[in-house]
């Protein structure tokens, strides 16, 4: 008896704090379900909402948007940093809004989120788009080491090596490690294109007149990148077991990638391409790590043309 009065009591004081979460809806909630998973961990999904969910809804869906319990514009809500309580919470905005079954655009370690989601409630999920997102977290901090340590020795730029060869030597699975090896990717510009279309240009002078947007884009939650390795060990996961998994109940895998974001080699993209099918891949010119906003157009075609 006592048993079923904590679980009572643990659901209960849950279902309550689900309720706090901010959530943004685009479209008629009759249309097929999308929900926007963001990268992180420990960022946020305005950029997405700034720019691509109202136009994506446009195209006959119903796109939910929202940011991670403990993270963004729901930071201020106590948060566990697990996937279970992830889940939890996506099982809670799928009931609110009457969704039964849903697609996920999973953006960067938002493809992670929805890759272990679809795996654990098959049931619920149509189609998941990979954009951006890591297949193994290892390869990419691999990948990002080997291209950085060419920049800096073209540049003779010997501080940058000394701390390449100090990132070599760390223990890999760390959360520094990790750490480290973003910051280089960022401080290169492994996240932007180098060559912008004109529609990217627009998109990205509409970000920069966002005072929300901008003052969410420098920031970023500490709390949530070490909850999640201390927890659920995410600077090891490989998600190349888990598409198989989904692949074989059904659901469909698509990938969405940017040529120049400087996060994954060609290679990855080859083998996630063979993996969920060439036909499940689009590998975009002019197009880093944000693609709905470096190639919007193409972005939204796609979806589109896929789930038909």
């Amino acid at each position: 008896m006592k048993s079923i009065i904590l679980l009572f009591t643990i659901l209960f004081t849950f279902t309550a704090s689900a309720d706090e979460l901010k959530v943004n809806t685009y479209g008629n909630n009759e249309d097929n379900a999308i929900i926007f998973l963001h990268g992180g961990p420990g960022y946020n999904a305005a950029n997405f909402d700034v720019t691509t969910a109202e136009r994506l809804s446009e195209n006959g869906f119903f796109v939910i948007v929202y940011d991670r319990r403990g993270e963004g514009r729901n930071e201020s809500l106590e948060a566990k940093f697990t996937f279970d309580e992830t889940f939890a919470d996506i099982n809670w905005i799928m009931e609110k809004y009457g969704v039964e079954k849903t697609s996920f655009i999973g953006h960067s370690f938002g493809g992670i989120v929805a890759t272990k989601y679809a795996e654990k409630f098959p049931n619920k999920v149509e189609t998941i788009y990979l954009v951006g997102a890591p297949v193994s977290l290892q390869e990419t901090f691999k990948t990002i080491i080997t291209t950085v340590k060419k920049i800096y020795e073209e540049k003779n730029d010997a501080t940058n090596l000394g701390y390449v060869k100090m990132l070599e030597n760390m223990d890999t699975t760390s959360i520094q490690y990790s750490s480290y090896c973003f910051m280089h990717a960022m401080q290169n510009g492994f996240y932007t294109t180098k060559t912008p279309t004109d529609e990217a240009k627009e998109q990205y002078k509409m970000l920069q007149n966002d005072k929300e947007m901008m003052e969410l884009s420098k920031q970023m939650n500490f709390k949530a990148p070490t909850g999640f390795a201390n927890n659920e060990s995410y600077t090891t996961i490989d998600l190349t077991e888990g598409i198989d998994n989904i692949l074989e109940q059904d659901i469909e895998v698509y990938g969405i990638y940017g040529k120049e974001d400087g996060l994954y080699s060609e290679e990855q993209i080859v083998s996630l391409s063979n993996q969920i099918g060439k036909k499940n891949m689009l590998y975009l010119d002019n197009c880093s790590h944000n693609v709905f906003v470096d190639r919007q157009t193409k972005f939204i075609e796609a979806i589109v043309e896929w789930s038909k």
